[in-house]
Formats: C-alpha cells, structure tokens, sequence
C-alpha cells in the first residue's frame, strides 16, 4: 500500500484528477452491468484513496459524493426497486459517510506521514552538519598533530642529530689521539664513536617518521615502493606492492593513504614472525582499496598495540571518508584493509 501511494505521488495532480473521475464513471457503469445484487464498495474507494492522497481532502470527498452518486443511479438503472424514496437516500447518506470518514483518516495518515518525513529530513540534514564538523575538527587535529610532528622532526635532525655529530666527531679526534698514544682506551672511544654514530642514525630515522610526508601528484606509486624497498633491506622481510592504478591519486587523498600503508606496515612488522608484506593499491568499481597483508601471528601484546594502531588509522580515513577494516588473511597473519570513495579523490591523467 505505501509503495503505491509512493508511485501516485511523482504523477502530475492533472492526470491524478482524470485518472480518478474515468476510474469511477468505468466502475459505475461495471455496477449497472452486474445489476444491483453485486456490491461495487471496494473499487470506488480506490479512486477515493489515489485523489486524498495525491490531490487533496477536499477531491477525496468530491470523489466521494461521484461515487455514491454514481452506485445510487447504477443501481436504480439497474432495475432496484425501493418501497419508498427514503430508503435510496438513506443508503447514499450511510455510503457517503463511510466515504468521508476513509477520506478524513487518510487524510490524517498523510499528515502524520509528512511530518515524519520533514522530521527524517531535518534530522539527517542535522547529522551530516554533524559528520561534516566532526570530520572538519578532525582534519584541524589532524593537521596540529602533523604540525607538531614536524617540529618534532626539525629539532631531532637539525638539534640532535647536529649535537651527536658533533659527539661524534670529538670522539672521533679522542680515538685518534689515543691510538697515536698506544693507549688501551684507544679501542674503547672508537666503540664509544661507533655507537654514537649509529644514534645519529636512529634519530634520523626517527626524524623521517616524525615527518609527516605530503605527496605532490603521482609521488604516490613511488613513495609505497620505496617503504617496501625501505621494510625489504632495513626489516629483512619481504614485502612487495602491487600498483593497479592507471589515474594518479591528488592531494589529499594520496598524502593519507601513504600515512595509512605506512602505519599499517609498521604495525604488521611488530607481529611475531613475520615474513612477508604484501601492498595492494587497485581501483574497484566505486572505490579504490588499499590492503596490507601479513602472515605473521598474533600475541595479545600483538592484538592490543594494533588495535591502538587501527584506532589511530580509523580516525585519519575518516578524514577523507574512508573505512577500514581488520580481518584474518589466509595465511592465517594480518589484513588490513582501506576502502576510500572515488567521491573523495582527484584525479590526474
């Protein structure tokens, strides 16, 4: 029933009208062909229903009034015969009151079902002002983190990372002056200087990672190549991408995504015994997806820092209106997987 009355309402009131009127005149001459004994109530009310409910109360009751008029002369056509004029009249008044009260609850119905829709409509434009602000807090958070992460970075390569050079280097000159000295220290400052060194090489690793990279176009394909040639030679784990993507993805989407296949691979390579990584970036029919996909196994420590992970990259794909979504691969380790709208991409040829 409601499907129907859906579809009267995208036809035009005009066709409505004529539709109804040809209706009734069809109905009431069926009522005189079929003689008086045979009750035509049901189908008139059809009519009744369609006009209410796409043209207004007061053409549901005009319609009415033509239906009763209409089974009244069928049936005297007919050949009806009534002891006295009261009884026809009678008849028609309890007819046309049935009638009207149909019109006047469907006309209530449609009330109440208009103001339901008004109330959905406010309220779903209330939650997407709500999504939209909340997605815009989001990215202003998002963007005062990165921020913050890049002074971060600055300071561990150009204020530690100068300071340990410079460490470095005097330790470098204690070393020699030992050595030239026959010292037995000799061989405990070069140690001392090889450590050092290796602490210049770990903040700057640190500094990279703090430093949130923003991609320009078409730097996407080649920065994932580069975090698996990067997890290949420094993890000794072999990880491989698979690019299936003929457009170049634009900022902002490209930026988030690296941000998203980065984390994900670091936290694949916190699970124990990994050995391999595989990056897929391919477009769908809608969508493009990202999957990250591990086979090592999990420990509750494993389970507990990646779900503060994908809690971390859950709250930068909805930035740009992406899902995530963790499951067991097949080889019983780790996929992740980011489903981004083509709706929130720029495309480049």
């Amino acid at each position: 029933m409601r499907t129907w009355l859906k579809r009267i309402e995208t036809l035009p009131k005009q066709v409505v009208v004529l539709v109804c009127i040809v209706f009734i005149t069809l109905v009431g001459l069926m009522d005189f062909i079929t003689g008086y004994e045979t009750f035509f109530f049901t189908f008139y009310l059809l009519a009744i229903f369609a006009g209410t409910w796409r043209v207004s109360t007061l053409f549901g009751a005009l319609l009415s009034a033509l239906s009763v008029t209409a089974w009244v002369s069928a049936n005297i056509e007919a050949g009806a015969q009534f002891s006295n004029y009261f009884i026809p009249v009678w008849n028609a008044a309890i007819m046309f009151t049935i009638y009207l009260i149909i019109v006047g609850l469907l006309a209530r119905l449609k009330r109440i079902n208009e103001e339901l829709e008004e109330r959905v409509r406010l309220r779903t434009k209330a939650l997407t002002r709500e999504i939209q602000e909340r997605r815009r807090l989001q990215r202003t958070l998002l963007e005062a983190s990165e921020h913050e992460q890049r002074r971060l970075a600055r300071e561990l390569h150009d204020g530690l990372c100068q300071h340990l050079t410079g460490t470095a280097l005097a330790g470098h000159l204690l070393a020699k002056k030992l050595a030239a000295a026959s010292s037995a220290d000799a061989g405990e400052a070069a140690r001392l200087v090889r450590l050092v060194e290796e602490g210049i090489e770990m903040t700057r690793d640190l500094s990279h990672q703090f430093d949130p990279v923003e991609l320009k176009t078409g730097q996407l394909k080649d920065h994932l190549e580069d975090l698996a040639v990067d997890t290949r030679q420094r993890h000794k784990v072999d990880c491989q991408l698979e690019y299936r993507l003929n457009n170049l993805v634009q900022n902002p989407a490209a930026t988030h995504l690296f941000h998203i296949a980065r984390a994900a691979v670091g936290a694949a390579l916190k699970h124990k015994g990994v050995l391999h990584i595989r990056l897929s970036l391919e477009a769908g029919a809608d969508d493009l997806v990202l999957t990250v996909t591990d086979d090592g196994g999990t420990s509750v420590g494993d389970r507990s820092e990646a779900d503060d992970a994908i809690r971390g990259l859950t709250y930068r794909a909805d930035v740009v209106g992406a899902v995530l979504k963790r499951e067991k691969s097949a080889t019983g380790g780790t996929r992740l997987t980011c489903v981004l709208p083509f709706s929130g991409i720029t495309h480049g040829v």
